[in-house]
């Protein structure tokens, strides 16, 4: 025994053992007392923890806090061993040493229960009933049920796996099966398969809470018919819980509380969707956070709940409350599949534990029978995304959706673009009770009003090869009187806007849309702003727009610069007309976004001027400046002859470069 320990812990139950390990592990010297052989099997002694075993009377235990001088004595007993908890208390007394006592959080009342105060009470109850009766209270107080005349028969003794119990209760008449050696706690589904074997209408328990399984024992006693009689706590005891002493232990002895952090998919929300790695990361938490959904569907009896899905709020609060050692984040599906896992781990930190879940696309995908290693996986749950753009160029597109309607939104949007044919495979509440999984066209969907928590699936049995470059043909356009950039300049000029799929675009002068089209197809995930103030360019540009089913455009009537306002800021702007307000609209665009990248297409040297003059008065690192002029061949008689386009002057600018920029 070494000379001195800084504290004494009375364990023998999972509360003690926890605080033990939780004060070596953070080099507290810690000395733990159990009364049994068995009760040591539950630690591994280490540098700065040592564990003996032995009843101890009062007397002795005054003389071990004089000769180990611990400067804290944590009486962490079971709530029922009211003698044990008495003969520390006094000892801690009588030798001037600080008593701590933890506390083990009482079980929910259950108001069908049948509650007594002690054994003998509780002998009393079952002596004017009838029926099996399961015992889960250990072998300790065994011998008080053998008052009942018929014991041997109706009872079924649930008690420790030890030789000396087992021979204990054969010798007071418990044998075959009425005695089951068995060491807890056990889980709800094992009392009730117990409760059920032997045909059971009682189970006598004490309320030994959530680490004694107290709930399991209930929940499975009320799920079976059968009615649980609980033995009341023999004292009302003032203490802290095991979280609380976490806490107030790490301050005490100077150090930093760090919890364990998992990150948990839980699948689609019913339980049998949970792995059984999350399941057990459940039973060890002691804080379980997520927003109420999740959280419910996987919370445990013993839990502690914060209802709360915002990642920062989330990390503040793990980081206030150091008294939890075990915090599960319940996250819904899997924690790679846009999942608040994400945000939570850039704030959380690299040593969080991640477990993954049974993500909706691959539960969906193998209730409809279909792959999904050839699908394209997006999310539209809060987000923009543009699917119409996807479900055209696409075989098959999986979707989260999020809203009632958006079903219906996506029908009515496929059936005006001429894709009404699309097969959508719909799923709400996946795993619930209330499941929901169909198909139908979209054609036929128009009106569907769905539940929200939804996902869909579109086939599109002739999807369209995607374009690899830009430039379509004029021909592809449907064309009137409105002015339209030509081919070749449309190409070029696409080629200097250097867009990305995500790109938010302004095609400012727009007249037929062919630029802007071509942006759309290009920025596909992005967003496109036409802006036109003639009334038939805007027709034409409602026209192509639905012709090439662009639903990522967006048509703005109005004169630039003012047409412009309220639009979200331009990371590109194209301008083929600006009706004299060229200075005023590069101002707006770069007021909106000060590394927008601009190009402007000039046929007058008027415009030339001018839109020169406002780039050497502007700060733009890149600068590029190019003249086009194209022929085209024309058939006259049997011949070909070229004939000239006007010259267009393509010019560029942006405040940074494009090394800046990649």
């Amino acid at each position: 025994m070494s000379d001195m320990f800084q504290v004494i812990v009375f364990a023998g139950t999972t509360e003690g053992y926890e605080i033990s390990r939780f004060l070596s592990e953070h080099g507290v010297s810690t000395y733990v007392s159990v009364a049994t052989e068995y009760g040591t099997r539950s630690l591994a002694p280490g540098p700065c923890l040592e564990i003996a075993h032995g009843r101890l009377t009062e007397p002795a235990m005054e003389q071990l806090f004089r000769e180990l001088s611990p400067s804290l004595v944590i009486d962490a007993t079971h709530p029922y061993a009211a003698v044990v908890t008495e003969s520390v208390k006094q000892a801690c007394s009588s030798t001037g040493i600080p008593y701590y006592r933890i506390l083990r959080e009482e079980g929910r009342r259950a108001e069908d229960a049948v509650y007594v105060e002690s054994t003998e009470e509780a002998v009393r109850f079952l002596s004017q009933t009838e029926g099996n009766v399961l015992l889960t209270t250990g072998s300790k107080e065994l011998k008080a049920y053998t008052a009942l005349p018929d014991y041997k028969e109706r009872l079924f003794a649930r008690v420790l796996s030890l030789p000396e119990v087992l021979l204990q209760c054969t010798d007071l008449g418990f044998v075959g099966k009425h005695l089951i050696g068995m060491q807890g706690p056990f889980s709800q589904e094992l009392n009730e398969a117990m409760l059920k074997q032997f045909d059971c209408r009682y189970l006598v328990t004490k309320d030994t809470g959530k680490s004694g399984g107290f709930q399991e024992k209930v929940d499975a006693a009320f799920h079976c018919g059968v009615v649980p009689v609980i033995i009341g706590r023999p004292l009302k005891e003032e203490g802290v819980s095991l979280p609380d002493a976490r806490k107030e232990l790490g301050r005490r002895f100077g150090f930093a509380v760090k919890p364990h952090v998992t990150l948990l998919g839980i699948g689609m929300g019913d339980e049998k969707t949970l792995t059984i790695e999350g399941r057990e990361a459940l039973k060890e938490a002691d804080l379980l956070i997520g927003a109420r959904r999740m959280a419910d569907s996987v919370r445990m009896p013993h839990h502690q709940v914060l209802y709360e899905y915002r990642a920062d709020v989330i990390a503040s609060y793990i980081k206030d409350h150091p008294e939890y050692q075990n915090v599960v984040v319940a996250l819904s599906g899997d924690v790679g599949f846009y999942s608040g896992a994400r945000n939570l781990l850039n704030i959380l930190g690299e040593d969080t534990r991640l477990i993954c879940g049974i993500s909706s696309v691959v539960y969906f995908m193998a209730k409809i029978r279909l792959s999904w290693d050839d699908a394209k996986i997006v999310s539209s749950h809060g987000r923009y995304c543009n699917l119409i753009s996807l479900i055209r160029f696409h075989h098959k597109v999986f979707s989260i959706l999020g809203t009632g309607d958006g079903v219906k939104v996506l029908s009515r949007k496929l059936t005006a673009y001429g894709m009404g044919d699309v097969l959508l495979y719909v799923g709400e509440n996946l795993s619930y009770n209330n499941e929901v999984v169909f198909s139908k066209r979209a054609a036929d969907l128009t009106d569907y009003e769905g539940d929200p928590l939804s996902v869909v699936c579109a086939v599109n049995p002739s999807p369209e090869s995607y374009p690899a470059t830009h430039g379509l043909p004029d021909e592809a356009f449907l064309r009137g009187r409105a002015p339209m950039t030509k081919e070749e300049i449309r190409t070029v000029s696409l080629s200097k806007l250097m867009l990305r799929e995500d790109s938010v675009c302004y095609d400012v002068g727009a007249g037929t849309g062919s630029v802007s089209i071509e942006m759309a197809l290009r920025a596909s995930q992005g967003k496109v702003y036409a802006i036109e103030k003639k009334e038939d360019a805007l027709e034409l540009i409602r026209q192509n727009k639905v012709h090439f089913a662009a639903d990522n455009l967006e048509i703005i009537a109005g004169t630039a610069p003012d047409a412009m306002a309220g639009l979200p800021a331009p990371t590109h702007a194209f301008i083929g007309g600006s009706s004299g307000n060229l200075d005023a609209i590069i101002e707006m665009l770069l007021a909106r976004n000060p590394d927008v990248r601009i190009v402007i297409n000039c046929i007058t040297l008027e415009t030339v001027s001018e839109a020169l003059s406002i780039v050497k008065k502007i700060d733009f690192q890149d600068v590029d400046i190019v003249c086009i002029s194209a022929a085209r061949s024309k058939s006259v008689a049997s011949y070909h002859m070229m004939m000239g386009e006007n010259p267009i002057y393509i010019i560029t600018c942006q405040r940074t470069t494009y090394e800046q920029n990649n």
